[in-house]
């Protein structure tokens, strides 16, 4: 069995066809099989010119609609892929400042301990009352004779 094609020369998409079935004779050897409808069968007229120009003006006009909405697709989508970029360059900000965020924290937390801590002229002042204590219980120790206190070597 062969289909015949409905996409002849004069095939208009979304047309309701003219020609109705005809049936397709059964094969010689299965005589009482009932005929079988394989496709569509179109006279085979030749057109118009002004039926050409009419479905040529249709298929243009049909592309130009594809091309308008193709367009537009592509309009949105670049508005789309920008405004992505957008949030993507806003969120890299946003972990940036979070970032910087727990590193001041980080550098207050240091700042703080070590704002406690006694500055250098404290330390050079400790350093000068050990020394000057140092001599003077030392002079005292030899003095009093409490060198004899300790055990011999």
């Amino acid at each position: 069995m062969t289909e015949t094609s409905s996409a002849g020369r004069d095939f208009i998409p979304g047309s309701t066809p003219t020609a109705s079935p005809a049936p397709v004779p059964a094969a010689a050897s299965t005589p009482a099989a009932p005929p079988a409808v394989v496709g569509k069968v179109e006279p085979l007229s030749t057109p118009s010119p002004a039926l050409g120009g009419d479905q040529l003006a249709r298929i243009e006009d049909k592309c130009a609609r594809i091309e308008d909405k193709y367009a537009r697709s592509e309009a949105l989508l670049s508005r789309v892929e920008e405004k992505v970029e957008g949030a993507a360059v806003r969120m890299n900000e946003a972990a940036r400042q979070s970032d910087l965020s727990a590193l001041r924290s980080e550098v207050r937390a240091i700042a703080d301990r070590t704002r406690g801590l006694p500055g250098s002229g404290a330390l050079v002042l400790t350093a000068i009352i050990t020394a000057v204590l140092t001599v003077a219980l030392t002079i005292a120790a030899q003095r009093f004779h409490l060198d004899t206190l300790l055990p011999p070597r």
